[in-house]
């Protein structure tokens, strides 16, 4: 029946030394049509094992409201792995990290305002019991102990660089017991003696997250739980990209080495990530150091054997071979890359600019304060707020107090100042006179919630409200904008060398005349915003932070004909266009 269990020593499969050989790939960061063909390049390279994320914020957008279909589909991506004969290892959170927004965590649990994240909390118990006993509705049948081929589950995750609430851990426990989940279960936390005390519990297999020197951790975690096995849960074969720094790069030569020196130790391990994928929409998440904000870019490609666009690297196929030379030839499988296309440059055909549309697409809330996201009951995109500040300011400073993340202040229909949760601050002085108004305006964009660390608890919005000097201004509409609806925009002919610096929507089109295959596009002459796909959001672009330039396009994404792609740019357009190219630009 394929039971994983274990000794002091090794792991067992139906009672015979087996080593896990895993790699981890989201179904959510991949599109649906491609999951087959990453599958079975894992299972190429000589894998045994698939490991995936569960993200509550996808599944659970809306408390009460659960979605499992289309890239959402997990029972869909569960059954192809096992029909390959991959395990599969589980890791439902209720908390990720995963660089995804909030760590996975649904936005709506922080309109609780006493709810305490990651605790024995009643509270936070009380949500995410309905969430895991929905995920183990779609997961106990794939159970190895069913017939399936799900060997571990994790119990919540690195738990130990956050907390250390016992009690918290054995709640989550008892739901998954609670629920017959009856297979193997782990934590997984790094090999620093502080998070292993954290985060591990009693009676629970506890694995180890490092990136290099294997021995050294190793040796620590085996000191700690000297009568389990050893496996690294997350073996950091690359890393991911913030926005403002350059994009990380691990070499072939690394990887190999340290995955030798598991597999002479023979060693059970999960590379995290053998498939990074794409951060499609706005699900990227962020980290905070404690001054500074570092959101994460669109791609995930985490310098993995596995492209973003899942094509086999050099490291993929040193891994294999290092993989052959220890543990045997892998399954001889027919896998190739995917074709990729230079569709050239397009010019925006139409235009809809954002202030002109925001009747078709939101519907305003008054308030005394600017409201933020979470109250407006919105998880991701961009808010907008409005306002009138009648004179007699006698030249005060207009202040945007606790900007979460990026609000660009507009005045009398003027772009006046950018201001960047912990980069940018230009002033507003405001000059008028009695008698004399200034319109307000502000558009502010959500760019990931934290999702690792001690400032979790990640509101979006103007958070402490709006000043002239040190007084508050009263009185606000404000509007919700997923960016969800972008059918309902009117557009309008776009002129030949379009400039503006308000925001605004183009749309071009593309014309494939063949079967379409997988691209790059990048923007020109623009600087920040999303591009939509036929209605799909593929993610942020944001040239003056870097590094990336392109964002991928995979092909089920387009079709044979005429393709829309719509690009929301909020800072400037300079004769505007698109570049679909056959090369990444990371």
């Amino acid at each position: 029946m394929d039971i994983i269990s274990y000794n002091e020593k090794e792991f067992l499969m139906d009672g015979k030394p087996y080593e896990i050989i895993s790699g981890a790939m989201h179904y959510f960061r991949i599109v649906p049509e491609y999951w087959l063909d990453r599958l079975t390049k894992l299972k190429a390279c000589g894998f045994n094992t698939l490991e995936t994320y569960i993200p509550w914020n996808l599944h659970e957008r809306e408390e009460g409201k659960f979605d499992f279909t289309g890239i959402l589909d997990l029972d869909k991506y569960i059954t192809l792995a096992e029909s390959l004969g991959l395990n599969v290892i589980i890791r439902p959170g209720p908390y990720i990290c995963a660089e995804h927004d909030f760590g996975g965590l649904p936005s709506w649990l922080l309109k609780y305002e006493h709810l305490r994240l990651r605790s024995r909390d009643p509270l936070f118990i009380s949500k995410l019991r309905p969430y895991l006993e929905k995920v183990f509705e779609i997961v106990k049948p794939h159970l190895c102990t069913n017939g399936g081929k799900v060997i571990m589950l994790q119990v919540e995750n690195e738990y130990g660089s956050y907390g250390d609430d016992k009690e918290y851990l054995k709640a989550v426990k008892d739901i998954y017991t609670q629920s017959d989940i009856d297979c193997l279960l782990f934590t997984s936390d790094g090999t620093d003696p502080l998070m292993l005390s954290g985060g591990t519990i009693d009676g629970v297999l506890s694995v180890a997250n490092f990136g290099s020197k294997p021995d050294d951790n190793f040796d620590k975690l085996k000191a700690f739980r000297p009568k389990e096995p050893t496996m690294c849960g997350e073996f950091w074969c690359g890393w991911f990209d913030h926005w403002y720094e350059e994009h990380h790069v691990r070499t072939s030569e690394e990887t190999v080495r340290d995955l030798e020196s598991m597999l002479k130790r023979k060693a059970s391990f999960n590379f995290y990530m053998f498939h990074g994928g794409t951060n499609f929409g706005f699900h990227n998440g962020a980290n905070h150091t404690g001054t500074e904000y570092q959101p994460t870019i669109t791609s995930y490609d985490y310098s993995s054997p596995l492209s973003e666009a899942g094509d086999m690297t050099d490291t993929y196929f040193a891994v294999k071979n290092i993989l052959e030379k220890y543990r045997g030839k892998a399954p001889e499988i027919a896998v190739k890359n995917s074709e990729k296309a230079n569709y050239g440059v397009l010019y925006p055909k139409e235009k809809a600019f954002l202030f002109d549309n925001l009747e078709n697409i939101s519907e305003p809330v008054y308030s005394a304060s600017p409201l933020t996201m979470e109250e407006m009951g919105q998880d991701f995109g961009y808010i907008y707020y409005k306002s009138e500040i009648k004179g007699g300011i006698d030249n005060q400073e207009l202040i945007l107090s606790g900007v979460h993340d990026r609000a660009q202040v507009f005045i009398n229909g003027e772009k006046k100042a950018l201001k960047e949760r912990t980069r940018i601050d230009e002033k507003v002085i405001l000059t008028e006179k009695n008698g004399e108004s200034a319109k307000v305006e502000i558009l502010l964009e959500n760019m990931g919630r934290v999702n690792y660390g001690q400032k979790l608890f990640d509101k979006k919005g103007i958070l402490n409200g709006v000043r002239c000097g040190y007084r508050f201004h009263f009185g606000w509409e404000n509007r919700s904008l997923k960016m969800e609806n972008t059918d309902k925009l009117k557009f309008e002919a776009c002129e030949n060398n379009f400039e503006t610096n308000l925001p605004v929507f183009l749309k071009f089109n593309l014309n494939i005349e063949n079967e379409p295959v997988d691209t790059f596009i990048e923007t020109k002459n623009m600087n920040k915003g999303f591009i939509t796909v036929n209605g799909f959001n593929i993610g942020r672009y944001f040239h003056s932070a870097g590094p990336q330039r392109t964002l991928y396009i995979p092909a089920p994404l387009l079709k044979k004909g005429e393709n829309e792609i719509i690009v929301f740019e909020t800072d400037i357009c300079n004769n505007p266009c698109v570049e679909l190219t056959d090369t990444p630009k990371l």
